[in-house]
């Protein structure tokens, strides 16, 4: 069993109605996690939550892009990026956080790829690798410990949040049954192995729930 000090925090990534059933970019079996996130959370004093919020004519929505269809990739400036379909557009419906997730304790919201030229997975950067969200600065001037990540999607967003506060000095562990992926062309399995290799811990809720 894991025992949750004061200290800790669970960072839940983009628990979003576009990333859920029915959404424009849904992750398969993504409401299945928002009751064991709800659980998880009142074990910790402090929780994170990030949220996707782009413009309606974001860098990385095919619909921007003649020719192009959702899941194909170009390249920017910063490297090579995957095209979505449109989602998590400002003041839509979409991009709202899940009213199903009940975590009225939650201290901060860190929207991410609201810069129209740059996507960001990661709640820490931006995918062009400069821009920061000023979250590693919050966890510092707050002195918190150890970070949990949940959410969506493991192969994306929680897997980029996960390995920059690795790479940030933060002690991260991913709670795998909290989350759900994509797994477009293996990215599950990539994405799991980066972060074994960054010394991300993976275990599953009942370490911590019992």
């Amino acid at each position: 069993m894991i025992e949750i000090r004061p200290d800790d925090v669970l960072l839940v990534v983009d628990v979003q109605y576009d990333f859920l059933p029915g959404g424009n970019l849904a992750v398969a079996g993504g409401d299945e996690i928002v009751p064991l996130i709800n659980q998880l959370a009142r074990r910790f004093t402090h929780v994170v939550l990030t949220q996707d919020w782009h413009p309606s004519d974001h860098v990385s929505f095919a619909s921007q892009h003649p020719g192009k269809a959702p899941f194909d990739t170009i390249d920017l400036d910063y490297g090579t990026q995957v095209l979505w379909p449109d989602h998590c557009v400002w003041n839509s419906h979409g991009a709202e956080i899940s009213a199903d997730l009940d975590i009225p304790h939650a201290q901060l919201v860190i929207r991410k790829g609201y810069n129209r030229a740059i996507d960001s997975y990661s709640g820490f950067q931006e995918a062009d690798r400069q821009t920061l969200t000023g979250l590693a600065g919050y966890l510092g001037e707050r002195d918190l410990g150890r970070i949990f990540v949940v959410g969506l999607a493991t192969d994306f967003c929680v897997a980029w949040t996960a390995l920059d506060g690795a790479a940030g000095g933060f002690d991260v562990t991913v709670i795998e049954d909290a989350t759900r992926a994509i797994d477009s062309d293996g990215s599950l399995a990539r994405a799991w192995a980066d972060m074994e290799e960054a010394g991300i811990e993976r275990i599953q809720s009942r370490e911590i729930l019992g």
